[in-house]
């Protein structure tokens, strides 16, 4: 089932991009957010380019059972978390690009020695940024704390409620996909690296399990508009070409 919606959404986002006759050169740029990064040559937005609203499921009601469960699952994450846990989960709170997975690639795989790849890891943080803030906005859905102040984020907390979806899932999830395209044969270590970047969320006890969840689902749409841009597989190469010699791969 998983599979049939993100092919549907993936379908639906390349049928909305070419209804509106855009290309990176004509898409608008993102607005400007706190957040907001310079990203590369292909500045463009796919929540400037199309309502992503109208195709994205609310979250639970904040009285149904199913966040009555998800409230008891970071009851229980908080109850057991180790102090390594939370260590980690503060590393990867703090940050929010591609390199997330040098602990897959190594020390090796560093924003300073990678030029091109850095400025895709910006820009693909930025189409991150354009599709995720309206759904927050649209969504208003309370972090976990601010439900139920009986947990204890171990992360910083926000008074905004943000809850819906996932960030930093999100960022995760699509910089995994971007950099598979680099290094296919590291596939199935970066999508673990992935999943547990969007379960140290809940260690954080800052989301969810269906944030993370509608995260995954709207990076695999997003990325398959990705894919469509020229411009994005232009840069894509470079930094493939870039990240693959820094690593010393064929």
């Amino acid at each position: 089932m998983k599979r049939l919606v993100h092919a549907a959404l993936a379908i639906i986002l390349a049928a909305s991009l070419s209804a509106a006759g855009q290309t990176p050169a004509q898409a608008p740029a993102p607005a400007k957010e706190s957040k907001a990064v310079a990203g590369s040559a292909a500045n463009s937005a796919a929540a400037q380019v199309f309502d992503l609203l109208p195709i994205v499921p609310p979250p639970p009601a904040q009285d149904s059972e199913a966040t009555k469960a998800e409230l008891a699952e970071l009851h229980q994450i908080e109850q057991t978390r180790t102090p390594a846990q939370v260590a980690a989960a503060l590393a990867d709170n703090g940050e929010e690009d591609m390199f997330i997975y040098r602990t897959v690639l190594g020390d090796k795989f560093r924003p300073e020695d990678l030029p091109l790849t850095a400025a895709l890891s910006k820009y693909v943080n930025s189409e991150v940024i354009a599709a995720d803030n309206p759904l927050k906005a649209a969504f208003k859905r309370p972090r976990p704390y601010q439900a139920d102040p009986t947990l204890h984020p171990a992360c910083p907390a926000t008074d905004k409620p943000t809850s819906y979806p996932s960030g930093h899932s999100f960022v995760g999830y699509l910089q995994a996909f971007t950099l598979i395209e680099m290094i296919p044969e590291k596939r199935d270590e970066i999508l673990k690296r992935a999943d547990d970047y969007a379960h140290n969320r809940m260690v954080c006890g800052v989301h969810y399990r269906s944030d993370t969840v509608t995260s995954h689902e709207l990076a695999y749409a997003v990325f398959g508009y990705m894919m469509s841009l020229p411009q994005f597989q232009t840069e894509l190469a470079a930094a493939r070409a870039e990240t693959r010699k820094r690593l010393g791969l064929n």
